[in-house]
């Protein structure tokens, strides 16, 4: 009789549950006392059928022993110990992928001076060729985009169309007339358009915001916090802190524009760690009703860069939030914290990602001139270039970028238990740190596996102790 072993997966425990996560299939597995007990011994190395059944039916029972090894070996949490780990096959998406997001960079102008920003600083990706890009998006280019996204959405029935910059509200009237003739365009092909921005909130004012309320346009804030924490990275070109111009505008945005989510979107630096001040400052005192947060991209040398100590400093405080998070969710209560919501969602729905996002896939970024790049870091570089909104998509160089970057070539993540959701990180990030989009993000490894786990137990607890919360993803 041959051998039983361990196959791939994480182990966690939650609600005084184990649970295993299985990494070929991105499937959660809830073990039952019996289960548990078969897992248990196996830990030990591998084992005869038999053998197991001897140790533990006079615990169980033979009959449920053998159920149990039954139903592990069918979810594929142990097999055969002579067969070796599956190998991830790599298979690539149709050549004709449909397009769901693009985000139309309007403008690379802005009239803040952030220090730690990508697109003015040392991180932004530069090619050896590279023209000078148009600083605004002229309208018939807008124009031209609406046309590709419609034409690169294949039969999707809604399509995204993100604005962005610099400060994406310096090209406003673009903005607007490119919205009119979405819509319109949309009404004539049968397509919903969804639409969104980012913005400093510096230039926001009442008849904007009206506009934002009228088109239904999701909007992202960047803000790092209060004052302080604001004011240290998010200036203007002569130094002047931004909180005290933004905040008020802001705050009357979060008072009028109800119907859609609006969130903010923190930096946190070295300088800027307080993720649980920051949070409180965003939800309790100025309204905001979803708050992401992300460890600023840069290279590892520059003074603001995470290092070992930031990254578990960031572990520690989004495990408190994590910890809030799920006793609001219990309660069925709204909380903040986005970060938790978007990876419980991905865990409930199984996600298995050979990519890390939608970059160069689903989602594009398109330059001023009309170039379209892998996504909006991207946007104007010629290395990462898929055509032009007025030729269309280079589909072979689409085609060669997906070959490349896909994870079952991230030889550093080929036995990494959290590879479903992490898929080696940002482009942007392995660009910037490694000179290559096809590097896996080795210096933040350590984090996102704890992150993973901690977000696992939290989906854990919540399916022991609220499982209807998860009804919001299944629409």
């Amino acid at each position: 009789m041959k051998k039983l072993a361990l196959k791939e997966f994480h182990s966690f425990e939650a609600a005084g549950t184990r649970f295993l996560y299985l990494v070929p299939s991105a499937a959660i597995v809830r073990l039952d006392e019996s289960s548990d007990a078969v897992i248990r011994v196996l830990e030990n190395g591998p084992k005869k059928i038999d053998e197991i059944e001897s140790e533990l039916a006079w615990q169980f029972g033979q009959e449920e022993i053998s159920s149990s090894i039954s139903e592990l070996m069918e979810v594929r949490a142990i097999g055969p110990a002579a067969i070796p780990p599956e190998r991830m096959l790599k298979v690539l998406p149709a050549k004709d992928f449909p397009l769901t997001t693009m985000v139309l960079n309007v403008t690379s102008k802005c009239n803040l001076a952030c220090t730690y920003c990508y697109e003015y600083g040392e991180d932004k990706v530069v090619d050896v060729v590279k023209k000078e890009l148009p600083r605004f998006m002229d309208y018939e280019t807008a124009k031209q985009s609406v046309d590709f996204m419609f034409q690169s959405s294949g039969s999707n029935e809604a399509v995204n169309l993100t604005f962005f910059g610099g400060e994406t509200l310096l090209n406003f009237e673009v903005l607007q007339r490119t919205v009119v003739y979405a819509l319109g365009r949309g009404a004539q092909l049968g397509k919903e358009v969804r639409f969104s921005l980012t913005t400093n909130g510096t230039l926001l004012k009442p008849e904007i915001i009206e506009w934002l309320i009228e088109n239904r346009v999701g909007v992202t804030i960047s803000v790092d916090g209060p004052k302080e924490m604001q004011d240290r990275h998010r200036v203007f070109h002569n130094g002047k802190g931004s909180y005290e111009v933004m905040m008020p505008k802001v705050k009357e945005l979060l008072s009028r524009h109800t119907g859609r989510s609006i969130g903010a979107r923190v930096t946190l630096t070295k300088q800027n760690m307080d993720a649980i001040e920051i949070f409180r400052h965003l939800t309790e005192e100025v309204g905001f009703q979803e708050v992401g947060f992300a460890p600023v991209t840069t290279a590892e040398e520059r003074d603001f860069a995470l290092g070992e100590e930031g990254y578990a400093t960031m572990l520690e405080q989004f495990g408190i939030l994590a910890e809030e998070f799920l006793e609001h969710a219990v309660q069925g209560r709204h909380h903040a914290f986005a970060n938790i919501k978007e990876t419980l969602e991905e865990i409930h729905k199984g996600v298995s990602k050979a990519y890390p996002c939608g970059a160069g896939l689903g989602l594009v970024g398109v330059a001023t001139d009309g170039d379209v790049g892998l996504c909006h870091r991207f946007a104007g570089s010629d290395d990462h270039n898929f055509g032009t909104v007025f030729s269309g998509l280079n589909r072979t160089r689409q085609g060669d970028f997906l070959e490349k970057n896909h994870l079952a070539n991230k030889t550093d993540c080929a036995t990494c238990w959290a590879r479903p959701i992490c898929s080696g990180g940002c482009y942007h990030e392995a660009h910037t740190r490694f000179g290559s989009t096809e590097h896996a993000n080795l210096h933040y490894c350590d984090w996102i596996r704890s992150w993973t786990d901690t977000c696992l137990q939290i989906y854990g607890a919540l399916s022991e102790r609220n499982p209807a919360y998860f009804d919001r993803f299944d629409n």
